[in-house]
């Protein structure tokens, strides 16, 4: 990529970056061991060909791991997952071409790619410290701008493709974890629709600051699961046992996270989990996100009482989680939801 391409990060977060320096010199040093990962992990692995074994053990087995991985990491790694290598290769190529585009393209023509208004976005707006910057681009694209889309190009074609594979992943997993947790549920069909789910095509351009920036700052997803192909260049980090860990790529999986609306809808059982992604000082990375998302009008409840979180809509929590943005430069999420009389609740 070149500077034509890339968004003005140096210039945008210029006051921020001179004032971590300016306090590096009157520390002598700022420790930055938070940003320092302990170890590299591999996610645990679940092949998705056992669900299709005639034997209703080995089927029971992979669905106990889905929910159990699902519990104690909030993350896990799926293979044999329907999508070939080849679409994930032609996914690359498709993902270079879009974000080589000049700068100015991406952010004032937005229909240049068909996608809608307000799909291209970098960086971090609301960032009030070094620590809530994000050194990244993304289009975040609605599903409908994908599926079924009037006009024919290699992008387009590649995208459905993959897009139709892991809506229907998606809801697989989600009704696995549903019957887990002892209910047979069609929510997830009726709730989460092509025009409700999202694509996000991601970019991480290098980092040249010497003291670690987020290529996306530590966050929780506000949906219900997340798809995840990523490149091998690795960036991906979460939040284990009370430490960072680095997430080693898989070159044949998709990694699964689940939500806040999922921790939320199973009483806490399944975890969303913190997570962020770190630049590479040499190297962009590319990444590619599939967000299983309800209707705004969707309420949000508990399947287990005594309920943890109280009601809500999904159109209240996301208001919530940008005016939180907006004020104070991150998201707080679920704790704003609590049944008792927390803090947050005030």
């Amino acid at each position: 990529m070149d500077s034509v391409s890339d968004p003005p990060f140096q210039e945008a977060y210029k006051i921020l970056f001179d004032k971590t320096r300016d306090n590096i010199r009157e520390n002598n040093g700022v420790d930055y061991d938070e940003l320092v990962v302990a170890e590299e992990c591999e996610l645990p692995v679940i092949d998705l060909s056992r669900l299709e074994e005639s034997d209703e053990v080995v089927r029971e087995e992979c669905k106990s791991h889905i929910a159990r991985a699902s519990q104690e990491w909030g993350f896990f790694q799926v293979v044999n997952h329907g999508i070939s290598s080849e679409i994930f290769s032609r996914l690359r190529c498709e993902q270079e071409k879009v974000f080589k585009q000049p700068f100015e393209k991406k952010t004032k023509e937005d229909k240049f790619l068909n996608f809608s208004a307000g799909s291209y976005r970098w960086g971090a707006p609301s960032a009030t410290c070094i620590g809530q910057l994000s050194w990244s681009e993304a289009f975040h694209i609605p599903l409908t701008d994908i599926l079924g889309s009037t006009r024919s190009n290699s992008l387009s074609s590649t995208i459905e493709q993959y897009a139709t594979t892991v809506s229907s992943l998606a809801q697989t997993l989600a009704d696995i974890l549903a019957e887990k947790m002892g209910h047979k549920s069609t929510f997830f069909k009726e709730n989460c629709l092509p025009d409700t789910c999202y694509l996000r095509l991601n970019r991480y351009p290098p980092c040249p600051i010497a003291f670690g920036i987020h290529g996306l700052m530590p966050h929780t997803d506000s949906d219900f699961l997340t798809i995840l192909y990523q490149d091998q260049v690795g960036g991906l980090q979460l939040v284990k046992d009370g430490k960072w860990i680095a997430v080693k790529p898989n070159p044949d999986a998709l990694i699964i996270n689940i939500g806040d609306l999922f921790q939320a809808w199973s009483n806490g059982v399944y975890k969303s989990v913190e997570h962020r992604v770190m630049n590479n000082p040499k190297l962009e990375r590319f990444s590619m996100a599939y967000f299983l998302c309800p209707s705004d009008d969707t309420v949000i409840e508990s399947c287990r009482e005594p309920s943890v979180y109280r009601k809500f809509s999904f159109r209240e929590y996301r208001k919530q989680v940008r005016d939180d943005v907006q004020k104070l430069g991150s998201k707080i999420g679920l704790p704003r939801f609590l049944t008792h009389d927390g803090t947050w609740n005030i």
